[in-house]
């Protein structure tokens, strides 16, 4: 009997790849350089009882249909699964998991760094100096915005938006957020629940923290950005499209935002001319859970799910479980 299959679309760190052979399993992976496109990804579906996936993978209905009833699972390298058509999986009966909690810290991080970098201009800053045209300390040079003691509105109070009140509390930051619901742990943390109007009428700083759905779809749009206290600072490190970046890129453009820190972007890893040439937006290529221990966890995660479905049993971190 041969070995069962695991297909990994693209190269993942070594430790959960280990997990994968060391449990029998033959791994093929993408050779391609790049991510695969919806054809080079179905012209592996049905050919193998796995798959490890990640975000830029379309894991469509074509797809599932295509992959199953051989394919048992698929795996999201990540934890979001904006990128799996979920009713699909469960119509094919196709074990849906991913990888949560295991990147709050680390995306959590990310977002305090971006708002530290566009609140104090360290982009600009850093490309004077690597452009050799520095002439010396200037009283009026890059002056920014002071961190400690403002007020950071937060749009999503999931694991990663309280991870983010939680180090704005060391800034003694005033601490607004917008959920669907209350958060207890956000209101040990001293923060208050608002209407998104007044999060962005009141917030000196806006961090976005939610998962991309339909609700949540430029949720960041023209009337949302009307509204916005002018010199604001907008951080992203959630997914590009629940903002409006037609509306973004208009809204700096005018100066009722001062600056933004995106980690995503909507239609990625195209970034807009428009925001490329804006020296008041730090531009990161979506490393939220780009540290060693995160990344290795996240693998880890995605393979053991793997292989506690293809031995007979639910998987540790199921989205959709047959």
């Amino acid at each position: 009997m041969s070995a069962k299959s695991v297909y990994v679309s693209r190269i993942i760190p070594e430790s959960g790849i280990n997990l994968l052979v060391n449990a029998g399993y033959a791994v093929q992976m993408n050779p391609l350089a790049r991510p695969p496109g919806a054809d080079d990804l179905l012209a592996e579906a049905g050919k193998h009882d796995a798959f490890v996936c990640q975000l830029t993978d379309r894991i469509d209905r074509r797809f599932l249909k295509t992959a199953a009833p051989k394919c048992k699972i698929v795996a999201n390298c990540a934890v979001g699964i904006d990128n799996i058509d979920l009713a699909a999986a469960t119509e094919f009966n196709v074990v849906i998991s991913n990888t949560p909690d295991v990147l709050t810290e680390s995306t959590a991080d990310l977002t305090f760094a971006l708002l530290l970098a566009t609140a104090r201009r360290l982009g600009e800053a850093e490309r004077l100096v690597r452009a050799g045209a520095w002439r010396g300390l200037g009283m009026l040079d890059f002056l920014g915005s002071d961190v400690f003691g403002k007020t950071l509105g937060i749009v999503g109070a999931g694991r990663i938006g309280t991870a983010v009140a939680k180090r704005a509390r060391g800034f003694d930051m005033n601490i607004l957020y917008c959920n669907r619901n209350s958060n207890p742990l956000m209101e040990k943390l001293g923060a208050r629940r608002v209407s998104l109007q007044e999060l962005m009428q009141r917030s000196e700083f806006i961090s976005l923290n939610m998962p991309l759905t339909e609700e949540t779809h430029h949720l960041i749009n023209a009337n949302a950005l009307a509204g916005v206290k002018r010199g604001a600072i907008l951080i992203n490190t959630a997914r590009g499209a629940v903002v409006d970046q037609v509306e973004l890129i208009k809204a700096l453009r005018d100066g009722r935002l001062a600056a933004a820190g995106l980690d995503v972007y909507e239609k990625e890893p195209t970034v807009a001319p428009e925001l490329l040439a804006m020296e008041n937006v730090v531009l990161l290529p979506h490393i939220g859970s780009a540290t060693v221990t995160t990344r290795n966890r996240m693998a880890e995660m995605a393979a053991s799910n793997v292989i506690e479905v293809l031995s007979g049993r639910p998987p540790r971190n199921p989205v959709i479980q047959c």
